[in-house]
C-alpha cells in the first residue's frame, strides 16, 4: 500500500519564512504519527510568471506542476503569512488555478503567521471560508502563529517554534490529520479487498 501524500504550500514571498517553518513543523509532527510522503513548496517556488497568468495554461511549468501536485495529493497543509488581515495575494492567486472539484472530501490543515495577535482570525476569517467554497475538509483545529513564537535558528536563517501552546495546537491537528488519513486508508484497503472478492 503506498504511503498518504501531504503537500504543504505556503504563501510566503521570502526565506527564511516563519509560515513555511509553522507548516513544515506540522508535516513534522504528521510525519511522526503516520508514515506519509511529505512535499513542500510555497509561491517562491512557482516562479516570477505566476502573477502575469491568466488562465492555468498561461502558468509557468513550476507553478503548474505545484497546482498539479495539490490537486493530486491526498491531503494539504497550506499556510500564508498574513498582510493587512489576509493571506498574500499570489498565494490566493495560485489557488485560483485549481479546479474546484479536485479538494472536495480532501483534508486541510490551516496554519496562518503573522506579527502579533491581531491578526489570529485570519485562519477562521480567510483561510477556512477560502477552502470551504472547495467543498474541502478543514481540519478543527487551525494554528496562528506570531513572530513573539519563534526565535531565529541555524545562525539567523531559520525559525523555531518556542511557544508551548502553539506546539500543542501543532499536536492537536497532526493527531488529527494522520487520523483522518489512517481511515481514508483503511477504506481505499477495504474498498480493493470488496472489489477483489467480487471478481
Amino acid at each position: 500500500m503506498s504511503r498518504p501524500r501531504v503537500v504543504i504550500f505556503t504563501g510566503n514571498i521570502r526565506r527564511p519564512s516563519r509560515s513555511r517553518a509553522l507548516a513544515e513543523a506540522l508535516g513534522a509532527e504528521v510525519e511522526r504519527r503516520l508514515s506519509i510522503e511529505l512535499r513542500s513548496y510555497d509561491v517562491l517556488d512557482a516562479g516570477p510568471g505566476l502573477g502575469s497568468a491568466l488562465v492555468r495554461n498561461d502558468l509557468p511549468l513550476p507553478a503548474a506542476r505545484i497546482v498539479d501536485e495539490i490537486e493530486s495529493a491526498n491531503a494539504l497543509i497550506v499556510g500564508t503569512p498574513v498582510y493587512k488581515g489576509a493571506y498574500t495575494g499570489l498565494f490566493k492567486h495560485l489557488i485560483d488555478f485549481i479546479t474546484p472539484d479536485q479538494l472536495a472530501g480532501k483534508p486541510v490543515a490551516l496554519t496562518a503567521t503573522g506579527g502579533g495577535a491581531r491578526h489570529a482570525l485570519v485562519v477562521e476569517h480567510t483561510l477556512r471560508p477560502l477552502f470551504g467554497f472547495f467543498a474541502a475538509l478543514t481540519l478543527p483545529t487551525a494554528i496562528y502563529a506570531s513572530d513573539a513564537d519563534f526565535t531565529a535558528s541555524h545562525g539567523g536563517a531559520g525559525h523555531a517554534l518556542t511557544d508551548a501552546g502553539i506546539r500543542n495546537r501543532l499536536a492537536n491537528a497532526a493527531d488529527e490529520l494522520a487520523g483522518l488519513l489512517s481511515r481514508q486508508a483503511s477504506g481505499a484497503e477495504a474498498a480493493k479487498r470488496a472489489a477483489y472478492a467480487v471478481n
